[in-house]
């Protein structure tokens, strides 16, 4: 489970449903969110994911950081186990790409992909531009608020999910959560807890350091 965190994160915001068309008003919410994500250096968020899926009898909560440098493709995202202590990370700096497993002790190294398809949480508030149709579906509460919400569907009928819906905080402009429906039935929800751009950021943030794991045995895929 703790992989596939991973993995559904890396996709959660690269689908968008088949029936939906690029209507103005939605697009009109995305294009003001990633006008403002643009105008950031980078930004940090520190995230919960919901995995639920009742006929598998699924339900579980984790936590993560993702720090992200949109410009340069460069972005690090931590999930966590009980606490703070690191269960899993993705590194990346925009050339290679540091996957680390806690369980297995092991960090594989592979080439970045950046591709429009790739992983690449450092686009995530701007990869509805291409490849996606999207539309306005009205006012969603959530957690005592009320939110826009907008539904993102792929063009790719082969993508593995179907629909992405986003809440979009209008007052504060920012994604409040994205719920990823999966063809398997099962929903993954990410809520964003904290947002905050940040500022004067070094190239160490988005680079492996063993000294960090020590004994991590290193796996190159390259």
């Amino acid at each position: 489970m703790r992989k596939l965190a991973l993995l559904i994160l890396a996709s959660a915001f690269t689908f968008t449903s088949a029936f939906a068309q690029k209507d103005n008003e939605a697009k009109l919410i995305l294009n003001k969110l990633s006008k403002q994500y643009r105008s950031y250096d980078a930004v940090k968020t520190d995230f919960t994911l919901l995995v639920d899926n009742a006929q598998a009898n699924i339900k579980q909560t984790q936590t993560g950081t993702l720090i992200a440098r949109s410009k340069t493709n460069k972005y690090k995202v931590t999930i966590y186990e009980t606490g703070k202590l690191v269960s899993q990370e993705i590194i990346s700096d925009g050339k290679s790409q540091w996957t680390y497993l806690k369980d297995a002790n092991e960090v594989q190294l592979a080439d970045a992909d950046n591709s429009e398809e790739g992983f690449n949480p450092a686009k995530i508030f701007t990869m509805y531009e291409k490849g996606y149709k999207y539309i306005y579906t009205g006012l969603q509460k959530a957690g005592g608020k009320t939110y826009q919400a907008i539904d993102l569907t792929p063009e790719d009928s082969k993508a593995t999910f179907f629909k992405v819906r986003l809440l979009v905080d209008k007052v504060k402009n920012q994604l409040y959560s994205a719920m990823i429906f999966d063809k398997n039935g099962s929903h993954y929800t990410y809520t964003l807890k904290t947002f905050a751009p940040v500022t004067k950021l070094t190239d160490a943030t988005f680079t492996y350091d063993k000294k960090a794991h020590p004994g991590a045995e290193l796996v190159d895929l390259r």
